[in-house]
C-alpha cells in the first residue's frame, strides 16, 4: 500500500527488455536507506518488488501483464521515474490509499499555467472515466492528485509548484502517456454494482 506522495525521482541506470519481460536497475540513493530484498517500491505508480540492491540503486523485474497495462514499456536508460516506498504501519498518511495496481494509461492532451498552478488535461479510456469523481482522488504516475474537472473523456488535474518540481509530471507535456490508478473505493463499488454506474459525461 502507498500514499501517492513521491519520495524521490530516480533514474533508470540500466534496462534489459525481453520479448515479454523487463529488468530495470534504478538509481535512487535517498529511498534505499532501509530497503530489503522483497520490499515493494512504487515506480511511476506501479508496485514492483526489489530483487537486488546496493547503497545507490536497486533492481526490479516487470512481468508481461504489467508491461501491457502500463507506461513502463516506454522507459529507456536515463529515463526519470517517480518512486515511493510502501507505507509503514506507523507512518504519516499524507495522500490517499494507492495500491500500485495501475488501471490503465492516459494521454496528456495539453497543459497550461494558471497563477501558481499547472493544469493538465488528460484523455482517459471510457472504463476509467466512469470511475472518476469531481474532487475525488486519482494517482497519476503514482502521484496523489485531486480531480478538478471531468468533461467527456478529459480529466483535469492541477499541480502545485512543489509537485511540478519534485515529480516527473513537471517534465511531461502534450502527447506523453501517464499511468492512472483510479480511487480504490470507486473500483470496489463499481465491481459490486456492475453495469449500474453510468459513464461520466461531465
Amino acid at each position: 500500500m502507498f500514499t501517492g506522495i513521491i519520495e524521490e525521482v530516480g533514474t533508470i541506470k540500466d534496462i534489459q527488455k525481453g520479448y515479454q519481460e523487463i529488468a530495470m536497475m534504478i538509481e535512487a540513493p535517498e529511498i534505499l536507506q532501509d530497503v530489503s530484498t522483497g520490499d515493494s517500491i512504487s515506480v511511476n505508480g506501479v508496485c514492483l518488488t526489489v530483487t537486488t540492491y546496493s547503497g545507490r540503486d536497486f533492481q526490479v523485474d516487470v512481468m508481461p501483464e504489467t508491461i501491457k497495462a502500463t507506461s513502463l514499456r516506454i522507459l529507456e536508460k536515463g529515463s526519470k521515474v517517480n518512486l515511493e516506498r510502501s507505507m509503514p504501519a506507523n507512518g504519516r498518511f499524507g495522500g490517499h490509499f494507492v495500491s500500485g495496481h495501475v488501471d490503465g494509461v492516459g494521454t496528456i492532451k495539453r497543459k497550461k499555467s494558471i497563477a501558481n498552478a499547472m493544469y493538465y488535461y488528460i484523455e482517459v479510456p471510457d472504463e476509467l472515466n466512469k470511475l472518476m469523481m469531481l474532487k475525488g482522488s486519482v494517482a497519476i504516475d503514482g502521484t496523489s492528485l485531486t480531480v478538478f474537472g471531468i468533461e467527456d473523456s478529459i480529466l483535469t488535474i492541477s499541480l502545485i509548484p512543489h509537485t511540478v518540481s519534485h515529480t516527473i509530471l513537471g517534465e511531461k507535456g502534450q502527447g506523453d502517456i501517464v499511468n492512472i490508478e483510479c480511487d480504490m473505493l470507486a473500483k470496489y463499488v463499481s465491481n459490486m454494482l456492475p453495469n449500474q454506474i453510468p459513464t461520466n459525461k461531465g
